[in-house]
């Protein structure tokens, strides 16, 4: 540790919270810049959104939203529609908000008027979502899952996820929601650091006993019952990369501002907990993602009046002593120094080696000796990406329309497009004609560049900013391409540009050699 700065370059850097640090440049560090304010609630729900109105059948499994206080009057209206359509429909909501965590500020609803409409919701927006109100349960308990996932690169995209989770608990039998019940914390939400307030609250001596579980004791469980637990793992994995397809663009324009290419500076990697819930049909659904779980391996115990100590929590230690040990490994950055040290060893044995060596004589060089990795066990974390990458590289379309927005930027260190780049973009790309003149193309920037601005979102410069370019894009591929499904309608506006853009760059090429 490091209070006072450091003066030494280091291999990794560990930061608590956030990428903070302008000094480093060299090395790797755990966190991405942008991560935190990337998955943030309302940020995470837009993005899920963008996926799902291009893929409604891949991103089902992200509970419906509503941001607040901006679309209240839309979720007032689209409950009152599916009401009337649907009278013995009787919904659920949960209330998030946006910055929260540990449970901070989360209430059910039954009704829209039921939202507290205080000076609050204006300085602290929210989201409200379809609460599942049929989630499995056992030992008669609701309970959630913390998956721990490492994100190992952005550029080439590789995730691993942890193989044993943690399976929280809430600590009052469960009921459906009724007006009575709906402010029973203990029943509803799964929350660690809420229910160990409670008196039913029982820690944990064993995997498979407590208020706090490993996942894999719950699968144990599940498989003795005849459930598909390989199939529950898949849909796990499919979420997962799903999920982080949806925040990579994002974090791509974050990271060139903080790192811009062709600069000195680090790489990056992250641990994120994935909060997950099962339902009654072991379908899993995305609670939220967090960009700094908590490590924490033992718990307070108060041994009299004010007085506590710490406990070693076991169930914690046997996830999260794996997680971070494994993630260290991958990240070594000696490992691969050692790797090509050994590969020039045994080119050297080979080319020393007698024709006529003895039958049974070692391959290994006479002194070779085990490596570090030996005595560790096998690796916690598996590689799902690039590993299954064919099954879902059709869904990074966004990815797509940001590394046109980031191209367009021109300054690097920014994450904002003014109007010039947006011009600029139109006119390379050659998407203006006598229906959409360059007027349109000015009021289409600023009509949609004005309203993302007005959202309430911390903005630090001005101009249009991803999730507007991704609006605006799309509302030009839905103008070209009018007889098509819009994932389609924006794969083919997305071809058009990128082809054009190429024929553009071999151009200045021959111009060059001109």
């Amino acid at each position: 540790q490091f209070p006072f700065g450091r003066r030494l370059p280091c291999d990794i850097y560990w930061h608590g919270v956030s990428f903070h640090d302008s000094n480093i440049f060299s090395g790797q560090v755990n966190k991405f810049p942008g991560m935190t304010e990337t998955v943030r609630k309302i940020t995470l729900s837009r993005a899920m959104r963008t996926m799902r109105d291009l893929f409604p059948l891949e991103y089902n499994f992200y509970p419906r939203s509503w941001i607040l206080p901006e679309e209240l009057p839309l979720f007032v209206a689209e409950v009152r529609t599916m009401k009337d359509s649907n009278p013995s429909w009787k919904p659920t909501f949960i209330v998030k908000p946006d910055g929260g965590c540990q449970g901070d500020g989360i209430y059910l609803i039954k009704d829209p008027s039921d939202i507290r409409l205080t000076g609050s919701i204006q300085s602290r927006p929210a989201v409200v979502q379809e609460y599942i109100c049929k989630p499995l349960l056992v030992d008669k308990l609701k309970f959630d899952i913390r998956l721990y996932v490492l994100l190992k690169s952005l550029e080439p995209l590789e995730i691993y996820i942890a193989k044993d989770g943690l399976s929280r608990f809430c600590t009052e039998p469960y009921q459906e929601p009724t007006l009575k019940n709906l402010h029973q914390v203990f029943m509803h939400l799964t929350n660690y650091s809420l229910n160990i307030h409670s008196g039913n609250f029982i820690h944990s001596a064993s995997a498979n006993t407590g208020s706090k579980r490993t996942f894999s004791s719950i699968l144990c469980r599940l498989s003795s019952r005849g459930a598909d637990v390989k199939k529950l793992w898949s849909d796990i994995i499919s979420l997962v990369i799903k999920t982080i397809i949806a925040l990579t663009p994002e974090l791509k324009v974050y990271y060139q501002s903080d790192i811009p290419a062709g600069k000195p500076g680090p790489t990056c990697f992250q641990i994120l907990g994935f909060d997950i819930l099962l339902m009654k049909d072991l379908k899993p659904v995305l609670l939220e993602v967090n960009a700094n779980p908590s490590m924490r391996i033992e718990h307070e115990q108060e041994l009299s009046p004010g007085v506590f100590e710490n406990v070693p929590s076991p169930v914690d230690e046997k996830v999260k002593v794996a997680v971070i040990r494994d993630t260290l490994r991958l990240m070594d950055p000696q490992k691969k120094k050692r790797k090509d040290t050994q590969l020039t060893l045994s080119v050297l044995c080979c080319r020393c080696q007698s024709p006529e060596r003895a039958p049974g004589a070692s391959e290994e060089p006479p002194d070779a000796a085990p490596g570090p990795e030996a005595a560790l066990p096998s690796l916690c974390l598996k590689q799902v990406f690039p590993k299954y990458a064919r099954h879902f590289s059709y869904l990074r379309l966004v990815d797509r329309v940001a590394a046109l927005f980031i191209r367009f930027l021109g300054v690097k260190g920014t994450t904002k497009l003014g109007p010039t780049g947006f011009r600029t973009f139109i006119r390379n790309c050659k998407l203006s004609n006598s229906n959409f003149s360059m007027a349109a193309v000015d009021i289409l920037y600023i009509d949609i560049t004005r309203r993302w601005n007005s959202m309430g979102i911390e903005h630090k410069e001005s101009g249009m900013c991803l999730q507007a370019f991704v609006e605006a894009f799309f509302c030009l591929a839905q103008k070209k391409y009018k007889a098509l499904p819009l994932h389609k309608q924006v794969l083919s506006l997305l071809e058009l540009c990128e082809c054009r853009l190429a024929a553009l760059h071999g151009k200045r090429l021959v111009w060059g050699c001109g």
